[in-house]
């Protein structure tokens, strides 16, 4: 089942409301428990806070958490030190601007911020 789906059912049942028939569940019912209410609203925050971390890690620079080689090392040093800017560096390196920035603090050429 996709995340989306799975959020859309948990978030229906956690209001009270038949995800099937879009009807309110009778008070009697199970889902409206204040236990069984608040057990969905956190297993929805966990869904949601799940979906969140695969969205970024989706959006992330395809070098993004790899390793650094002596390489690439030299060629970002040598861009930064002609002058290019971070967010450019970043870019030709496949690195977010954070990695860059860490990266360049590590060989000293920046304050740590």
């Amino acid at each position: 089942m996709e995340l989306d789906k799975a959020i859309l059912i948990i978030k229906a049942l956690s209001d009270g409301i038949d995800p099937n028939t879009g009807e309110q569940f009778p008070e009697d019912s199970p889902y409206q428990s204040p236990n069984t209410v608040r057990a969905l609203f956190t297993a929805l925050t966990a869904l949601e806070k799940q979906q969140k971390t695969m969205m970024r890690q989706q959006n992330l620079p395809d070098s993004a958490g790899n390793p650094w080689e002596e390489e690439e090392d030299n060629r970002l040093l040598h861009a930064y030190d002609a002058g290019i800017e971070i967010e450019e560096i970043s870019k030709h390196h496949s690195r977010t601007v954070g990695a860059i920035k860490s990266r360049l603090v590590k060989h000293g050429r920046i304050k740590h911020s």
